[in-house]
């Protein structure tokens, strides 16, 4: 079994990838943390484990952490170690050889654990420290999450060398009834390019992202907002939107994402993992659980400048062969249309929808109100939607995941769009759980309905309008599989013709999972 990511990194040419990980069973408990090695974020090498459970401090588990490369080429590690007891402290580990580009073996800090819990916060709630950035004074400071009574909170500590801490009089940001933080991440975005920044970067031209893993949810929520070094505080630029509150990076299966700042490619990457939602009895007659997503780079959405935007790193397009391209098809209401692009079970596709602008005009406008997990999903009709497409699907639908827009008229004559997935007939088995996901996504007068779905065998990733609203979905398709996976177009509504005015499919290679030569399987 693997989970959260932790401390993922560039380091002479090489990213590297920590991740919680039980190496014992497809079940949780035994937590190491589990290493890996690319030069391009799509082939990985596995490695000997960098952190086990082997001291006083740590014996009940290595959890997550995050990495901080300071100015003169060193690294430090901190990480959340569990004692027997399960009592939650923060560790610190070191690279043991900086000239190996590998990073195989790491030293434990002879002084662990360099943090205990202050005052007023639970023995079990403080965890996961943050990359740490640097202050215009020269400090370093790093976030960790927790709560107070039913208060999720950041706090804030404060180190000159790594040494020694201080934990600052306020925290970072905190929202009252959202339950204990884990997992906390602040970094930049850019507000007149795209290229991503360096954690330590601040300004004008700068806004900060607050993220937290609301662990009573098992959500990632995140906000856009302003960080003062000087007061130490993190604001966001809507309170109505704060964290916990609306804004999540993955509407469906993803949780305890990490970022970093990729200085090879002057980007930011986000990594999280997905859950299974199948029985743990499978999961133990599989031998394996949980996935990591593909890696997304993250940027700040200039157009809505309220939101961030997720993609697939470029070079899962490296993976693409044997396109097929389909221009303006007529999706009719109520119809659905098959697409010939053989029969896989790995695929990138990107679509773009146009509505019927004359037939829109006659729909009266009603409630706007619509949520994508309770409705009836793909199958429902109304006169504005469900459209999109389905994939992992057999020929007579019966097994099927929908991905589509649904698209409510106001009153005012307003439109509001809703983008969701659809698992209630992914599956014929009878342990897993089939929940439909999504949220509102914003389209902008100019904009069509854009999708892009990446489908393999078992998870689908769907990022909607350039990625402002990104829903994970893990699937145990039980007919569509292998040669009998089809996709269609779809258009479930009542009053509107839709237009796919482009659909663009590729086939996918399997990324390359090996151990490195030369060294032992563990």
């Amino acid at each position: 079994m693997i989970s959260d990511p932790s401390g993922p990194m560039f380091y002479k040419g090489w990213y590297h990838f920590f991740y919680q990980h039980n190496p014992e069973a497809a079940v949780w408990g035994n937590i190491v943390w589990g290493h890996a090695v690319s030069r391009n974020l799509i082939n990985w090498f596995y490695l000997p484990h960098a952190l086990v459970p082997e001291h006083w401090y740590d014996i009940g588990g290595c959890f997550t952490g995050a990495a901080t490369m300071l100015q003169d080429g060193s690294i430090v590690m901190l990480y959340t170690g569990a004692t027997k007891d399960k009592v939650q402290i923060i560790n610190q580990a070191y690279p043991a050889d900086l000239s190996d580009p590998l990073l195989i073996n790491w030293v434990k800090f002879s002084g662990n654990p360099i943090l205990v819990q202050p005052p007023g916060i639970g023995l079990t709630e403080f965890r996961d420290p943050s990359t740490a950035w640097s202050t215009p004074t020269g400090t370093w400071r790093f976030t960790i999450g927790t709560k107070r009574n039913t208060t999720g909170i950041s706090l804030m500590y404060e180190t000159e060398n790594f040494m020694n801490y201080t934990l600052l009089d306020e925290v970072l940001h905190g929202v009252p009834h959202t339950g204990m933080w884990e997992c906390v991440d602040l970094y930049p975005v850019s507000l007149t390019g795209m290229n991503g920044l360096d954690t330590s970067v601040n300004g004008p031209l700068v806004k900060h992202v607050l993220k937290a893993s609301i662990d009573e949810q098992q959500r990632d929520y995140y906000a856009v907002g302003s960080y003062d070094v000087k007061k130490d505080a993190w604001t966001p630029d809507d309170p109505d939107v704060d964290v916990g509150i609306e804004l999540r990076y993955d509407y469906g299966k993803f949780y305890a994402s990490r970022t970093f700042y990729d200085e090879k490619k002057q980007r930011r990457v986000l990594w999280g993992f997905s859950r299974e939602t199948d029985s743990e009895d499978a999961d133990r007659k599989k031998g394996w659980a949980c996935l990591q997503i593909v890696p997304r780079e993250i940027t700040y959405d200039n157009k809505t400048k309220a939101n961030v935007l997720q993609w697939p790193v470029e070079e899962v397009e490296s993976l693409r062969s044997n396109k097929k391209e389909f221009s303006n098809v007529k999706v009719g209401a109520g119809s659905i249309v098959p697409l010939n692009v053989g029969k896989t079970t790995q695929l990138d596709i990107t679509a773009e929808f146009e509505i019927d602008k004359n037939a829109l005009e006659g729909v009266e406008g009603g409630a706007v109100a619509y949520n994508c997990t309770t409705s009836h999903g793909a199958s429902a009709r109304s006169a504005l939607g469900p459209f999109g497409l389905l994939v992992l699907a057999n020929n007579d639908h019966s097994e099927q995941t929908a991905v589509y827009f649904y698209i409510a008229k106001g009153t005012d004559g307003n439109l509001r769009t809703f983008f969701c997935t659809d698992q209630s007939r992914s599956t014929k088995a009878t342990d897993v759980r089939t929940e439909n996901y999504g949220s509102a996504v914003r389209v902008l007068d100019n904009e069509k309905f854009s999708v892009r779905i990446l489908v393999d065998h078992s998870i689908v990733e769907a990022f909607a309008q350039g990625g402002r609203t990104v829903i994970t979905s893990r699937i145990y398709p039980t007919e569509a599989i292998e040669g009998a996976a089809r996709v269609f177009l779809f258009n479930n509504a009542t009053r509107i013709g839709v237009t796919a005015t482009s659909v663009k499919v590729w086939e996918m290679d399997s990324a390359s999972l090996k151990f490195y030569p030369g060294l032992e399987k563990v």
